[in-house]
């Protein structure tokens, strides 16, 4: 994952002109921007504070936890929108079902609670969730069942940390809230994507 460049001051002057080769440069590969890094780029216009100095967002930042958990949401829906298309076995397809469901409930939440703090996330799966997207379509039967299931467990174990750090570190009495009140679900969703990966090893 993608982190956010971390400035504390720069030049608005320096901002265009880095701005600007950035934008030469990305012509040149005739790549489409990343959503992620789309958000970013809005979030660091939006902090302009005057015409001289424009002061981007830390690491630790409520605006980065809010685009994290974005990517998350992205990455789950559209796996487990796969699992149901490519799951061997039925829990692996209800597993899929689950995140797909929710996660969209949840990313819907998000995009409210990020608009009412006027911060950018990204609306779109990112290339990093592509990727993954893209290794696990190249899986089959058994094999794919145990790679999602896999997946599953990895990325709620980083969510549930990502969710407790925002619980005790954000300063925004709203999203400590919003990310309190998601734990519960994330814990039953490492509970089930364990069961899934158990009863997966064990069709070996």
């Amino acid at each position: 994952m993608k982190n956010l460049i971390n400035f504390k001051s720069i030049p608005i002057h320096s901002l265009g002109l880095a701005g600007l080769l950035l934008f030469a440069t990305s012509c040149s590969e005739n790549k489409t921007v990343d959503s992620r890094e789309a958000a970013e780029k809005e979030n660091i216009a939006r902090l302009a504070t005057d015409d001289r100095t424009a002061v981007v967002i830390d690491n630790d930042s409520d605006a980065q936890f809010l685009m994290d958990a974005a990517e998350m949401q992205h990455k789950e829906i559209r796996l487990g929108q796969l699992a149901q298309q490519k799951g061997n076995a039925a829990h692996v397809k209800e597993l899929g079902k689950m995140m797909e469901d929710d996660h969209s409930k949840a990313f819907s939440e998000l995009q409210t609670l990020a608009q009412s703090k006027s911060i950018a996330i990204p609306t779109s799966a990112t290339e990093d969730s592509m990727d993954t997207y893209g290794d696990l379509n190249d899986k089959t039967g058994n094999d794919f069942d145990k790679s999602y299931s896999d997946l599953m467990v990895e990325h709620h174990e980083d969510a549930i940390e990502l969710y407790e750090n925002a619980v005790s570190d954000s300063e925004d009495a709203n999203i400590r809230a919003w990310a309190s009140e998601k734990l519960p679900g994330l814990r039953t969703h490492l509970r089930h994507a364990e069961e899934s990966r158990d009863k997966s090893d064990n069709r070996d």
